[in-house]
């Protein structure tokens, strides 16, 4: 399995889920590895608990979660990250990068992807004018989702950003942002 949501183009939406995003904390790192697992991904290919409590502490990265309130209290539903990509030894060039993102598979098509995305650009685009995202091309549902965000195909290769990706093929994709997170006309 790969993880990856299903590729649904003509699913239509379900009913907008009720979700308020926040920072991650320390505290959501087990709500964080329980939504890796519970979308399929196996648990020698889901990060380290440590590796998210460094991501969440990293003032150049920016890590979401989002939060459904219900009558048991809230509970996290999806979460997302940035990489602010330095130094890098394959085609990929340098910037801020979509880094990941995951809603648990009971709460997908309710916007909550879209949501975590839109935050993501805003908080990337404070700081820069472009926007990059890497994907598996075998991953339709991801890469359909980023084209209301314009962004384009850049380049392919077997490796980018330090990722090998199952099957070969990787995408680089870019957005131009206005630096305020919106998207140039």
């Amino acid at each position: 399995m790969t993880g990856f949501a299903t590729y649904e183009p003509d699913a239509g939406g379900r009913p907008a889920a009720p979700v308020s995003l926040r920072p991650a904390t320390r505290g959501d790192v087990e709500a964080i590895l329980r939504i890796e697992l519970a979308a399929g991904r196996s648990a020698g290919s889901v990060g380290s608990a440590e590796g998210y409590r460094r991501a969440i502490a990293d003032p150049d990265r920016c890590v979401l979660v989002a939060v459904l309130e219900g009558a048991e209290g809230p509970a996290v539903a999806g979460w997302a990250k940035t990489h602010h990509h330095l130094d890098v030894a394959d085609p990929a060039p340098a910037g801020h990068y979509l880094a990941g993102i995951t809603v648990d598979p009971a709460w997908r098509r309710r916007g909550i992807a879209t949501a975590l995305t839109d935050a993501r650009l805003q908080w990337i685009g404070a700081r820069s004018d472009e926007a990059f995202y890497v994907v598996n091309v075998q991953n339709r549902a991801s890469i359909e989702l980023h084209t209301r965000w314009g962004f384009t195909e850049v380049l392919r290769a077997p490796r980018l950003t330090g990722v090998e990706f199952e099957g070969g093929v990787g995408l680089l994709l870019r957005a131009f942002l206005d630096g305020g997170g919106g998207l140039q006309g």
